[in-house]
């Protein structure tokens, strides 16, 4: 039985939100839960200094040991503790796409200040056998085990650990199989079903048992997305990226695609979407299932956010991304312009901002302004 998460009830509205002052992290699960209950404004995340997206400075030692691992996580999340913004500081295992398919048997490759790069697909044989393996053995889980391990008795109660990179089913798949994937969706159907068949099993294992060790319920969740702050989800219990599918026809994502976020959401009572490329169909396919909670975008430059939020806003999807500031655009401005929008459209937003002040003061402005535009 998993364990519930220890986090705090819900506040009366006016005590999540206040409009001055920097919330206690327990005090900003509370603004969260009102969030996706539809009260207060939207969230912002500014981040507390300017940092990569992840951090591989010295990443082939960090990677086989938990402990530098943390140690390099949790540098970057106390700084979010007491810092102006609405996210949580948040530290996971970084162990790149290859987290779940490693546990399957695909090789893979460590390189210096790198992510993880897979190895050589597996065979039709290899992958018939997935169901039969113990996951628990698998290097990479190990590793993540060993983490939350060490971030259970040394972390606190301010910071959260949460879900290495979860790939969806059908990214699961294209990383066993590789290239063979998208054109035997045409030649072998029947091999494809069986293949994501077997995806599908080996995301539902590792996401239970991951949130086991989590101690999270299975419903709900912390997630940070790669970066030192998060969102706690009140109805949704896991993330899937699917990078792969904007390679694909509406045709080929409505038949291989989203039955399986449906199948892989399912048992977690909704999740949160990833997925880079531009690809429109794919995005208001998303927005139209049921279980799809919020949706990050790794290009969002490659969209009209009047059409993003538009989206957002008719089907109740949350968009949990990026934006794009223009060209030399201030703080204030891009704050006003997307604040504006946000408020004319009716979305629901978790904003990871792309250009921010410098100094505290300015940031406690930013988030002060952000919430009265948006509120």
């Amino acid at each position: 039985m998993m364990r519930e998460m220890d986090l705090v009830g819900r506040s009366s509205l006016s005590a999540a939100f206040p409009t001055t002052g920097i919330l206690h992290v327990q005090d900003r699960v509370s603004a969260h839960r009102c969030f996706w209950n539809g009260e207060g404004p939207s969230l912002l995340l500014i981040p507390a200094s300017v940092q990569p997206l992840y951090d591989t400075s010295e990443y082939k030692r960090r990677f086989g040991d938990p402990e530098l691992m943390w140690q390099a996580e949790m540098s970057r999340a106390r700084e979010v503790i007491d810092w102006p913004t609405d996210g949580l500081p948040t530290v996971r295992p970084n162990l790149g796409v290859v987290f779940i398919p490693a546990m399957a048997g695909l090789d893979y490759e460590i390189r210096e200040d790198q992510m993880p790069w897979p190895g050589h697909p597996l065979s039709r044989e290899a992958i018939r056998r997935i169901p039969t393996i113990d996951i628990t053995t698998a290097e990479t889980i190990k590793l993540a085990l060993r983490f939350y391990e060490i971030h259970r008795r040394w972390g606190g109660t301010d910071v959260f650990a949460y879900s290495p990179d979860t790939q969806g089913v059908f990214d699961i798949a294209h990383l066993l199989y590789r290239e063979p994937i998208l054109y035997e969706l045409v030649e072998d159907p029947g091999w494809i079903r069986e293949l994501m068949s077997t995806s599908l099993d080996l995301y539902l294992r590792a996401s239970i048992l991951i949130k086991s060790a989590i101690g999270e319920n299975a419903r709900e969740m912390v997630h940070g997305h790669g970066t030192p702050q998060g969102v706690f989800f009140t109805t949704a219990g896991v993330r899937i990226s699917e990078d792969t599918p904007t390679l694909l026809s509406p045709r080929a994502i409505e038949t291989w695609v989203l039955p399986y976020i449906e199948k892989a959401a399912a048992p977690f009572g909704g999740a949160f979407i990833h997925y880079c490329g531009r690809h429109k169909f794919f995005f208001e396919a998303l927005c139209r299932m049921e279980s799809v909670r919020a949706i990050d975008l790794g290009n969002s430059e490659s969209y009209d956010p009047s059409w993003l939020l538009k989206h957002c806003a008719d089907s109740g999807t949350v968009l949990y991304s990026r934006l794009p500031a223009h060209t030399g655009e201030t703080w204030k401005a891009y704050t006003i312009r997307l604040g504006n929008l946000v408020a004319d459209t009716g979305a629901r937003v978790i904003l990871r901002p792309t250009t921010w002040p410098d100094d505290r003061r300015s940031c406690e402005e930013m988030l002060a302004l952000w919430h009265n535009l948006t509120r």
